[in-house]
């Protein structure tokens, strides 16, 4: 049966879509999991994949077109399948594999193919929630907590629960008003994308086991996992707790609020010390505001051996603790990491032109500014404004390999390469080549707090042509990078050293600066990359040439 494909809410301000591009065309077979269009919104251009394998049947609109939210945007079936009554009702009928868009989701519908199910009105039910991709590399998100219950009253706006992907906790709310009848997954378990999140109607009138059946059997599975990305798993013996704090674990997760686990955090206390004062034990605020530890917790069982040496008292060791380790479960940040880099490390034949270039001019223009400016200047924005001016000139460099020809962009969008507590993110400065150093400052160090807060949204992480590492400021004098998928290169920049250096009959002392470019050979030849490093120089030994 022809499958109905409904134009996703992919952001949560989404009403409508526009698009981008049609990368199949009626009557082209295809394939599950092959890109079929890429959706651009009031926020990102994102990709759309097919979730059947079949003919494509029907297009509800053309390159250009503005198509409304769960409306007809396209349908996969059979070769000579009869889709007029699917046409001619905008694929708001019965049909056997049809469910309503999830919000935030790019995979639009659920397949339905048990017999059993066949029958269901899916456009008549109240909304049925999937799993949405927050990220253009998620493949599954972590339940952080839900802010609703079952049997709540929910209103179209209400947050209903955190959602912890590959890059950031993010908000999931309600696009309609109702009650909460049914959640598939419990605070901490891992939900892949598309998988059964939640159901919302009105309460006695949906069938929560049809829709729930009717969602498995079209594949969508859920991956349990009962520990959060932040819990670690004590693999030792620890100091023996009150009997009372039994009630703040349940099933091998701990309940506290998130305000009680930051501050936890920041203070150094051992959740599994704290005895819960909340509903069913739970670990709340005022609990760690009052914690102390008890004289137990502070002491050891070693016995202290005192040691009297030429008529000297030596102070008795007295071990703090006992011999252990702790394994951290990999976030899903880390393992995105391990899995984008492995490939790119392994897949990219990488090459790497190092530079040298003289930082005096620079450091005399940026105190200069710096004394006009409304927002202070760092030395790198000034990296990202000479290497966003130098990929103009050299569009070769400013590209992405994409298996069957080379891409090169039109635009210059650079990421920033950020550390933060699971690893690193890249927040992009897009169209850097056009912007001031003032404001690709103050949006640098906004992108930066973002990311540090988990507040990125995903158009501020992707998309972007070239990216920058930069570790200076931790008194690295130079390093290689790996590239940052589907960046062709990736510049890895070391901190700022005074060198003494001949000038004329005498020495002086100058300011250098090494870069290290990482070039992937299959799109950016040797030749390439030293030409871009050269007007690269250009810029920062001569900055006045950035503000032309």
């Amino acid at each position: 049966m022809a499958e109905v494909i409904l134009m996703p809410r992919l952001s949560d301000t989404m009403e409508a879509g526009v698009i981008a591009a049609w990368h199949k065309k009626p009557g082209d077979h295809v394939k599950k999991g092959e890109l079929l269009a890429e959706i651009e919104t009031d926020k990102a251009t994102m990709e759309l994949e097919s979730y059947k394998d079949g003919i494509l049947l029907y297009l509800g609109g053309e390159k250009g077109s503005k198509i409304q939210v769960d409306q007809l945007l396209a349908i996969v079936g059979k070769a000579g399948e009869d889709i007029s009554s699917l046409i001619k009702s905008g694929g708001q009928t019965v049909a056997a594999n049809e469910t309503q868009s999830a919000p935030a989701e790019i995979k639009s519908t659920t397949q339905v193919a048990n017999n059993t199910t066949a029958t269901l009105d899916i456009a008549s039910m109240d909304e049925v929630v999937l799993m949405p991709r927050l990220s253009d590399t998620m493949e599954a998100g972590v339940i952080a907590s839900w802010h609703k219950n079952i049997g709540d009253v929910v209103k179209k706006g209400d947050v209903l629960a955190e959602i912890e992907t590959d890059k950031a906790t993010m908000e999931l709310e309600s696009y309609k008003n109702g009650t909460l009848l049914y959640v598939g997954a419990q605070n901490g378990e891992k939900i892949p994308v598309n998988a059964l999140l939640c159901i919302i109607g009105e309460k006695g009138k949906v069938d929560i086991d049809a829709i729930v059946s009717a969602v498995k059997s079209g594949g969508a599975t859920l991956t349990t996992n009962h520990k959060t990305e932040n819990e670690t798993i004590q693999q030792t013996t620890v100091v023996s707790t009150s009997v009372n704090n039994a009630a703040s674990s349940e099933n091998g997760r701990m309940k506290a609020s998130p305000l009680a686990k930051m501050l936890a955090k920041e203070k150094g206390i051992d959740l599994n010390l704290v005895n819960g004062s909340g509903d069913g034990g739970r670990i709340i605020k005022s609990d760690i505001d009052n914690f102390k530890p008890s004289a137990a917790q502070e002491t050891s069982s070693n016995p202290s051996i005192s040691v009297k040496k030429e008529g000297v008292d030596i102070l008795p060791f007295t071990p703090k603790g006992e011999e252990g380790f702790t394994d951290i479960p990999n976030s899903q940040m880390r393992g995105v990491i391990a899995k984008r880099l492995g490939e790119s490390k392994f897949t990219a034949p990488h090459f790497y032109l190092k530079m040298e270039i003289n930082m005096d001019n620079a450091m005399n223009v940026r105190a200069q500014l710096n004394e006009l400016s409304p927002v202070k200047i760092s030395f790198n924005d000034m990296v990202v404004k000479a290497a966003a001016l130098a990929l103009r000139q050299h569009p070769a460099v400013n590209a992405s390999w994409m298996g069957d020809k080379i891409r090169r962009w039109h635009h210059v969008h650079i990421g920033i390469a950020v550390a933060i507590e699971d690893g690193l993110i890249v927040p992009v400065v897009r169209f850097a080549d056009q912007k001031s150093l003032p404001q690709i400052a103050g949006e640098s160090k906004e992108l930066a707090g973002k990311a540090k807060n988990k507040k990125l949204q995903p158009q501020e992480f992707s998309g972007n042509t070239f990216t920058i590492s930069n570790l200076g400021m931790m008194d690295i004098d130079e390093f290689t990078a790996i590239i940052n998928p589907p960046d062709s290169c990736i510049m890895a920049v070391g901190r700022i050293k005074e060198v003494v250096v001949k000038k004329g009959e005498g020495f002086t002392v100058s300011n250098f600066m090494k870069v290290t470019l990482s070039c992937d050979h299959r799109s950016v030849d040797g030749a390439l990359g030293a030409a871009f490093l050269q007007t690269f120089k250009k810029y920062l030994e001569n900055p006045v040439a950035m503000m032309l």
